[in-house]
């Protein structure tokens, strides 16, 4: 299983790459895997403070929806568009081009309560 070691994890399974006081997020390869064929996206939170565990958005996969939980609160300032179009990436390359949102984080320290990749690679086994 593909867990990039600069990366940090929640434990609903979602990563975070933190670019200064920027978070940008997504799901893990774990998650769409178990989610199966990505065809929708729903996230319209863009513009809105959240705070840590707030879900955000929500992924719809052939078979499930899913919530989608904010690892980090902030503001979140944008919003994959491309996704609106190709739902799929978040399947072939759910770390980058599939990734969803990213938030302007309103405190960084947050992605201390975070998992690294070996705590995220013991979680799913």
């Amino acid at each position: 299983m593909n867990v990039p070691a600069e990366l940090k994890y929640s434990k609903e399974h979602e990563w975070v790459r933190a670019e200064g006081d920027i978070a940008v997020i997504g799901i893990t390869a774990f998650a769409q895997g178990e989610l199966g064929d990505i065809i929708y996206v729903d996230i319209d939170s863009v513009g809105e403070t959240m705070s840590q565990n707030d879900i955000f958005g929500t992924v719809e996969a052939v078979k499930t929806v899913s919530d989608l939980f904010l690892p980090v609160g902030g503001e979140i300032v944008e919003f994959n568009e491309t996704l609106k179009d190709q739902p799929e990436l978040v399947n072939s390359d759910p770390y980058g081009n599939g990734w969803m949102i990213k938030v302007k984080m309103s405190n960084p320290a947050e992605l201390d309560t975070l998992l690294d990749s070996a705590g995220y690679q013991a979680l799913i086994g």
